[in-house]
């Protein structure tokens, strides 16, 4: 079993990638393998509703991070997005990301299971928190819970190290992640059968 982690901060081994690192540290010691992929400080090209992933089965701009997500969501079990706090959402640049990736994947994404980790200066964690799960509630992917809502707090880089009861709610959440993807791998039970999709429009 797998977990992919992605990191939605420009800033390489900052806040966000040390709440990551926590989970996917408590992964491992269950026996989940992890890998951690972050987006970086490079221009991230969103999505134009251009519709060829419908055709070509991926998003017609195929840069190197997309790639990179697109390849490891097919080994897959699970996946982690965090992101910091910006303007009380997520980083634009993983929201643009995200938006092609969920957009376009959606086969790689269906039925596993998900989380979402916010970290922030003081506030509006909830608010990216909540942004980021819509993803996941659009998808079929079911929601991995922890004790607290999945937040860190830290400012300046490594402060997110300080905040004991954020770091303990990571673990919390590695450790359900686990459980859920071994009691799904262990079910009798296959995932239920989806509907053709039936678009229904307001305005004719």
């Amino acid at each position: 079993m797998k977990v992919l982690l992605i990191n939605g901060s420009p800033r390489k081994n900052g806040n966000t990638q040390i709440a990551l690192e926590e989970v996917s540290k408590t992964l491992e010691e269950c026996g989940v393998q992890t890998e951690i992929i972050q987006i970086g400080n490079k221009p991230v090209r969103g999505c134009i509703a251009c519709g060829k992933c419908h055709e070509l089965g991926k998003c017609v701009f195929q840069d190197d991070l997309y790639k990179n997500i697109r390849e490891s969501l097919q080994n897959a079990d699970g996946v982690i997005v965090g992101s910091p706090v910006y303007y009380a959402g997520p980083n634009g640049s993983l929201c643009a990301l995200l938006d092609r990736v969920f957009y376009s994947c959606s086969d790689l994404l269906s039925f596993k299971p998900a989380a979402s980790v916010a970290v922030c200066r003081r506030g509006e964690a909830s608010a990216t928190f909540d942004r980021l799960n819509k993803y996941f509630t659009i998808s079929n992917m079911p929601i991995v819970s922890s004790q607290y809502w999945n937040s860190v707090h830290g400012w300046q880089k490594g402060e997110a190290s300080q905040d004991e009861e954020g770091l303990q709610t990571m673990r919390t959440l590695g450790r359900n992640m686990a459980w859920m993807l071994k009691s799904l791998s262990n079910s009798k039970y296959n995932h239920p059968e989806l509907e053709d999709w039936t678009p229904t429009n307001f305005i004719r």
